[in-house]
């Protein structure tokens, strides 16, 4: 019997329904057209800064709406949407901004047009802005407005040591995921004028890579040449650490030369540092844990261990109205749980040089056929890997089904494998031929028509009163919330950004 299937038999009905999953979606709010939407933060949403579930994330005009943990695919998918309806019911009643539903962006103004989330005068609400400002003077704005889907992950009775045993294996395998939901092929030129690429074009105002999946995992998304340098191990919660802390607080020659504030006094970031803080770390998934106000992260995962993974790599499906579907959110389950559960050695230099080469391919060349990635210092094609772990996933499936009373996960499974074997319907090649029959041939007038159409689909659900006030309640109290900080602050902001970023934070009590 292998590793996989003792530790599948070893699981108990209640820990598979234990698992608990949220959502994190980020949107670009935009004009009709597709120009993007340079409005402040809508006031009827609450405060960005303290709402539980409607947030900003780089910009004033990108969106984060947040679940809570829900202990099935379909209720989490529920509140995402329930999240939507009131988003769109309040964007309807001041004006026609619609949500974005493409990962890569809309047209977008100059880069210092852009604007930069905005959290008020309280200390901790400054401080989410000047981060903002220097994810700005390190990375360029335009790439800070790419959205995507965090799918967040836990199971009882699984231990750090556990947890980074499954981030290893899907490191390793995250590829398969990329293939499968990549859904930003292409991009409008405006996103990456004045840089080099090799993007080719398709029709007039649209770019593209024909074999391409997720550009917005590629060279032309999150990526950094100087985070490049941190190779990060994964073998366990101390090397972790260890190399976090370096990067958070050893400082960087060229983030020296922007400096913490500019000649005007005003401050372009936290600080100098390869990473202004933590969350500034980009991968395809990061251990988590919930944090103590005011605590560093770093410090509540040193002290208290990982509570739960946030997969990062998953992009917006422009053809699901919330940008992913339960079916997906099943299959995610079904892949996590068996990076959990198989063999998992520990990550080498070379291996994680390897799988940043495999993510690269995947990203840009994934659907070319007879792709070959590297595994275990070897060739294998995508196609002959993805189908191996499809055959493993089956009893999985199984395992959860009969936990859970149904045949979803076994449904979902089926499903995938489908999209496996005909690549044409792949989300990455949907959006292909959909620009290429879209009114106009581009990028933006394929993503623009989906946003409006997926503005009208969710505005036709049902809507009910206590939904309506329950929402309204939670943007009162957050803006509530949001004036308490600001009074209660006294201390100077210079002050308080020392002792936060302070290096004895990040250790353990």
């Amino acid at each position: 019997m292998t590793l996989l299937n003792q530790g599948l038999q070893a699981l108990s009905a209640a820990q598979l329904k234990g698992i608990r999953r949220g959502i994190e979606k980020e949107s670009l709010r935009v004009l009709p057209g597709g120009a993007l939407a340079k409005t402040p933060h809508p006031a009827a949403l609450g405060s960005a800064l303290t709402h539980p579930r409607i947030t900003t994330d780089f910009s004033e005009s990108q969106l984060e709406l947040v679940t809570a943990a829900h202990g099935d695919a379909q209720s989490c998918i529920d509140e995402l949407t329930e999240i939507h309806q009131f988003v769109y019911r309040e964007l309807g009643a001041t004006g026609e901004e619609r949500l974005w539903v493409s990962s890569m962006p809309c047209k977008l103004p100059s880069d210092d047009a852009i604007p930069i989330g905005q959290y008020g005068s309280s200390n901790v609400g400054q401080a989410k802005s000047v981060y903002r400002t220097g994810l700005g003077f390190r990375y360029g704005r335009r790439m800070q407005t790419i959205s995507g889907i965090h799918y967040n992950w836990s199971m009882p009775g699984v231990t750090s040591a556990d947890y980074f045993a499954l981030i290893r294996n899907f490191r390793r395998r995250s590829f398969m995921l990329l293939y499968l939901f990549g859904a930003s092929p292409a991009v409008c030129p405006d996103f990456v004028r004045g840089q080099p690429h090799s993007l080719i074009r398709l029709g007039e105002q649209t770019l593209y890579l024909p074999h391409a999946t997720s550009l917005r995992m590629g060279r032309l998304g999150y990526q950094s040449d100087a985070q490049s340098a941190l190779a990060v191990s994964y073998n366990d919660l101390d090397g972790y650490g260890a190399s976090l802390h370096d990067a958070l607080t050893r400082s960087y020659p060229p983030y020296e030369a922007i400096g913490i504030t500019g000649p005007d006094g005003e401050y372009r970031q936290l600080a100098t540092s390869l990473l202004q803080i933590e969350n500034e770390f980009y991968g395809t998934i990061r251990p988590k844990r919930v944090i103590f106000p005011g605590e560093r992260p770093l410090h509540a995962l040193r002290e208290r261990g990982v509570e739960y993974v946030e997969v990062r790599c998953m992009d917006l499906d422009p053809f699901e109205p919330v940008g992913i579907s339960a079916q997906t959110a099943r299959f995610l389950d079904i892949f996590l749980l068996h990076c959990l559960l198989d063999e998992s050695p520990p990550d080498t230099p070379d291996e994680i040089a390897a799988l940043a080469r495999n993510q690269h391919q995947t990203a840009t060349n994934g659907r070319e056929p007879g792709l070959r990635l590297e595994r275990n210092n070897r060739q294998q094609t995508l196609d002959d890997w993805a189908a191996e772990l499809m055959a493993e996933f089956v009893p999985i499936a199984k395992a959860l089904d009969a936990a859970d009373g149904g045949e979803s996960y076994q449904i979902a499974l089926q499903a995938t494998r489908h999209t496996l074997r005909e690549p044409d319907s792949l989300p990455s090649a949907r959006v292909i031929a959909a620009i290429n029959a879209a009114p106009g041939g581009s990028h933006n007038s394929f993503t623009d028509g989906r946003s409006a159409a997926t503005r009208e689909i969710l505005n036709a659900l049902p809507w009910t009163t206590q939904s309506e006030q329950r929402h309204r309640e939670l943007a009162a109290r957050s803006l509530a919330d949001r004036r308490n900080l600001e009074a209660m602050d006294s201390m100077p902001f210079e002050i308080y950004r020392q002792e936060y970023l302070a290096p004895y934070r990040l250790n353990v009590s």
